[in-house]
């Protein structure tokens, strides 16, 4: 692919690169201490914040990843970054407030405050291996991309050429930058996808086939009807029931349970700086469903009218946009491929900056050297970064064929799907219900994957069996489905346990303990006022009594208005323009629009 760059092109990539890696590795020069080298010193301001979670967020897995499943299956894929609205609101206005009391480096330090060491210990040994099973994901997309791009060329990378290249970079950021230098350049790196994935979507739109955002509605509406949100409740990888169940689990776990994202939030100067921060972060987000996700469903029917059906591999979408709809010479497809190779490593470090951070805290001071000194920590961190990426390499190289055909986006999701829910049910049982038992909160934790693989044995051969069952939800048991039948019989048992060992193993008085518990009448009076506004516009849109595209405008009106309202009550002395609950109002209101509009 690189063959075809021109000069200006070629030259905007480097330098584009050269300045991300001098702006990264100068903040580097300013660091000391062990907290500034995990946490940036607590210092990011809301714009840091915001532009290191998207950074963090949206990597080559998103990218590469949503616009392969918008050409293969099509917009309902955007679900995983509009629904995820709900999840960010309720870290903003749950979780950051909890988190932030503590002055904690990492979750698992709430875990073991809230419950004991040993929720600590398995939050910290479950995250290390959801991060590296992403990690293998993240390697296996980075090193098929550089090698689609090199190839042809004289210095053409092999898979597992690629695939060390990664691991080294990655390596050089983490272990010599710490957190400062990974924000800084996710910051950059935020700038440069952005500009990317709007230049790639706009030309994507501009093709004569396509005809802009309204030719591919219409398009779609006369064909095959891709660009709608809600597919059937038995879809394979994306059933709208699903959607509102098990990816409910999974946004609420990516969110707000998650040590590598919510690490910037626990970094920021203040608590204003964190909610600013991560409600932009969510205004980022829906920009990626019409650039990215969007982009991949006009591919399909562009791909189809020059190249014929099912030419192009789903993961190849993004590269064959380029070659096809971006010009030569002007340095477009240059600074194009810059958002992409960004987009590689952008995740990457991130994770690796929080595996770091967790190893520091969570096994080297807490059972190896309790009174190790901040160089040693910082040290002993650097070495597990390295650990951790030469086990990702082997895997990636092991487990993933560069020349696969399928979604490796859902497959990722897939093979973490076991993981997520009981950390899910852990926290949020953790903060809303003073009665959870540390004993039942470890058991579920440890115990969801195995809860997992039961629910799909006896779905496989018993469920499927009874045709009702069958027919609504598919032949196989989705993972979607899986992860909210985790969530729903995790929970039953973590109840039930709870009130077992509170009979036999009383908690007595935990005192700090109970402080990260919160009413769970707040939050239960705020959704009953949500119920109230939609459950109407629902209805009359499901029976078509009123089309959504027109139901979409008084629903995003009023759940704003239901926002001002609440800052009426709880902020009124900060102006609303001032206030984060007045953005809050608006992101809650284009989420709302989105999801009737495309219905």
């Amino acid at each position: 692919m690189l063959k075809t760059l021109s000069t200006i092109d070629l030259m905007v990539v480097v330098l584009l690169l050269l300045f991300l890696v001098v702006a990264s590795m100068y903040s580097n020069l300013k660091q000391k201490d062990a907290e500034t080298y995990f946490m940036a010193g607590r210092s990011l301001k809301w714009y840091s914040v915001a532009g290191s979670i998207f950074g963090t967020n949206i990597h080559a897995q998103q990218i590469v990843g949503m616009m392969g499943v918008g050409y293969s299956v099509g917009f309902a894929q955007s679900h995983y970054e509009i629904w995820a609205i709900p999840a960010i609101l309720i870290l903003a206005y749950v979780f950051i407030p909890l988190y932030r009391k503590g002055q904690f480096f990492t979750l698992s330090q709430f875990l073991e405050q809230r419950y004991n060491a040993q929720a600590r210990l398995a939050y910290t040994v479950l995250i290390i291996t959801f991060i590296i099973i992403t990690l293998v994901g993240g390697f296996y997309i980075g090193s098929r991309m550089l090698g689609l791009l090199t190839v042809g060329t004289s210095y053409a990378l092999s898979y597992g050429q690629g695939i060390l290249l990664i691991a080294v970079i990655t390596i050089l950021f983490t272990v010599f930058g710490g957190m400062e230098s990974v924000v800084m350049a996710d910051n950059i790196l935020t700038v440069i996808m952005i500009t990317a994935v709007i230049l790639m979507g706009t030309m994507t739109y501009m093709q004569p086939e396509i005809g802009g955002l309204s030719g591919l509605l219409k398009m779609d509406h006369a064909s095959a009807n891709k660009m709608h949100l809600y597919l059937p409740a038995n879809h394979k990888d994306l059933p709208w029931l699903g959607i509102f169940s098990g990816l409910t689990i999974l946004n609420l776990f990516y969110w707000t349970t998650n040590q590598y994202q919510v690490q910037r939030v626990l970094a920021a100067k203040t608590d204003r700086d964190a909610k600013l921060g991560i409600i932009a972060a969510g205004f980022l987000k829906l920009l990626i469903p019409f650039c990215s996700i969007g982009a991949g469903t006009a591919a399909f029917y562009l791909f189809k009218a020059r190249f014929g059906e099912n030419a192009i591999k789903p993961d190849d979408t993004f590269l064959m946009l380029l070659k096809t709809v971006v010009p030569d010479g002007y340095g477009v497809k240059g600074l194009i491929l810059a958002g992409l190779i960004c987009a590689i490593f952008s995740a990457i470090y991130s994770m690796m900056n929080s595996v770091s951070t967790m190893a520091a805290y969570d096994l080297f001071k807490k059972y190896i050297k309790p009174n190790a000194p901040d160089n040693e920590v910082v040290r002993f961190g650097q070495g597990f970064v390295v650990l951790i990426c030469a086990i990702a390499c082997v895997l990636a190289w092991a487990t993933f064929d560069p020349n696969s055909n399928g979604n490796f986006f859902l497959d990722i999701a897939k093979r973490t799907s076991y993981i997520k829910p009981g950390l899910v049910i852990t926290f949020f049982w953790g903060v809303l219900w003073r009665q959870t038992h540390p004993f039942a909160a470890v058991i579920v934790l440890l115990g969801s994957p195995l809860i997992g693989l039961s629910c799909d044995w006896v779905y496989e051969n018993v469920l499927t069996h009874i045709a009702i069952i069958r027919d609504t939800f598919g032949v196989t048991f989705g993972f979607l489905y899986r992860v909210f039948s985790i969530t729903v019989i995790g929970s039953i048992f973590l109840v039930i346990l709870s009130k077992i060992f509170n009979r036999t193993h009383p908690q007595g008085d935990r005192g700090a303990a109970y402080e990260l518990v919160i009413p769970f009448g707040g939050i239960g009076k705020v959704l009953l006022q949500v119920a109230a506004i939609h459950i109407p516009m629902i209805f009359l849109a499901y029976n078509g009594l009123v089309s959504p595209q027109i139901v979409a405008i008084p629903a995003a009106i009023l759940t704003f208005l239901l926002c001002l309202w609440y800052w009426k009550t709880t902020d009124s002395e900060t102006p609303f323009y001032k206030s984060d609950i007045f953005y809050a109002g608006l992101l809650s209101g284009s989420m709302v629009w989105m999801m009737y509009f495309f219905a």
